[in-house]
C-alpha cells in the first residue's frame, strides 16, 4: 500500500458519518454557515431599510455639505475597496489549490511548490490578512472625514455590517494559520481533508458574502 493510499485509508477509518452519507464535521459547519446566513441576511436587511434615511452627512454615493459650510465629495472610495475585493476573491483560488494540494499529497502532479499546502495555505492567510488590512484603512479615513459609526443612519448600518464581516475573516485567518502551523510541524495529508474542507467552506462562504455587500452597499446607488 502505497503513502497517498494509506493515508486516505487512515482518514476513511476515522471519518464519522451521519445518516446523510455526509460526515458529522461537515454537516456542523453546514448548519453553523446556514445560521450565518440568517445573521448577515439581517444586517443586509438593515442597512437596506436605512439606505438614503440619513439626514446628516457623510452620505455613501452623494456630496454633502458640513455645517460649516464646506462641500465633501461622497465617502466611499470604489477603487480601493475593488482592489481589496479582488484580493479577497483570489483568496478562494489559493483555497481551493490548497484544499487540491493536501487531497492529492504524494500523487504525480502534485510536487513542488505548485502541490505545497504550505505555500497555498500562507497565500490563502496573506490575502486575507491584506483585505483586513484595506478594510482598517478604509475605516481609519471614514472616521478622518467625520463618519463614524454614531453619526448618521448610514454610519452605523454601515460599520456594524462591514466589521461583522472583518471579524469573520479576521477568524478565518487565525484558522489559516493554525491549519498552516500544523502543516508545517508535521504535515497535512489526505487524512486531513476534511479538516481543511470545513475550513474552505467557511472561507468561500465569507467570500460570497463579501461580494453581496460589495454590489449592495458600493456599486449599487
Amino acid at each position: 500500500m502505497t503513502t497517498a493510499s494509506a493515508g486516505a485509508h487512515e482518514a476513511h477509518e476515522h471519518t464519522h458519518y451521519t445518516t446523510t452519507g455526509l460526515d458529522n464535521k461537515k454537516i456542523a459547519i453546514w448548519a453553523f454557515i446556514g445560521s450565518e446566513c440568517m445573521l448577515f441576511g439581517s444586517l443586509i436587511s438593515t442597512y437596506l431599510v436605512y439606505k438614503g434615511k440619513s439626514v446628516v452627512g457623510p452620505f455613501p454615493h452623494d456630496a454633502w455639505t458640513s455645517p460649516a459650510g464646506q462641500l465633501f465629495k461622497p465617502i466611499l472610495n470604489i477603487p480601493v475597496t475593488s482592489a481589496s475585493t479582488f484580493v479577497l476573491l483570489m483568496s478562494s483560488l489559493f483555497m481551493v489549490l490548497a484544499l487540491a494540494a493536501v487531497e492529492n499529497k504524494g500523487k504525480p502532479g502534485y510536487e513542488g511548490w505548485q502541490g505545497s499546502s504550505k505555500v497555498w495555505l500562507a497565500a490563502t492567510a496573506l490575502a486575507g490578512a491584506v483585505f483586513l488590512g484595506f478594510q482598517a484603512y478604509e475605516f481609519t479615513s471614514f472616521v478622518h472625514e467625520g463618519l463614524t459609526i454614531r453619526t448618521n443612519l448610514f454610519g452605523t448600518s454601515f460599520f456594524t455590517l462591514t466589521g461583522f464581516h472583518g471579524t469573520h475573516v479576521a477568524v478565518g485567518v487565525l484558522w489559516l494559520l493554525s491549519l498552516l502551523f500544523i502543516d508545517i510541524k508535521r504535515g497535512l495529508g489526505p487524512r486531513d481533508t476534511i479538516n481543511v474542507d470545513i475550513c474552505a467552506l467557511y472561507w468561500h462562504f465569507v467570500d460570497v458574502v463579501w461580494i453581496a455587500i460589495f454590489t449592495l452597499v458600493y456599486l449599487i446607488k
